[in-house]
């Protein structure tokens, strides 16, 4: 079971959140995906358990609970969306109002 782990101090480590989550069983990877610019942390995990009831006993008792001053949301990772830029409408930005009575609101 693939495991999200969100609220994460910057500098936690791969082998801290390993350690972390060995205590409820085995635990095949851990990821920390970080920004592509800047190469900073982004505050956010997965760890991947082969055993569900090891996964779901970990999630049961570390979301909520502090670690290094912050509350994690530890949680089963959804799987990733086909979304493009712009988010979930259709790769076009989801804003498209503007003022009542503006020029794109008009109808010719």
């Amino acid at each position: 079971m693939r495991i999200y782990v969100g609220n994460l101090s910057y500098d936690v480590t791969e082998d801290e959140l390993r350690e972390q989550f060995t205590t409820f069983g085995e635990v095949a990877s851990v990821t920390l995906p970080v920004d592509r610019d800047s190469g900073r942390p982004r505050g956010y995990g997965f760890v991947d358990m082969p055993s569900q009831e090891q996964a779901e006993a970990a999630i049961l008792a570390l979301n909520g609970k502090p670690h290094r001053n912050r509350i994690l949301t530890v949680n089963e990772a959804r799987p990733r969306t086909e979304a493009g830029f712009g988010g979930g409408a259709g790769g076009r930005g989801g804003y498209r109002g503007g003022r009542s009575g503006s020029r794109n609101d008009r109808r010719y």
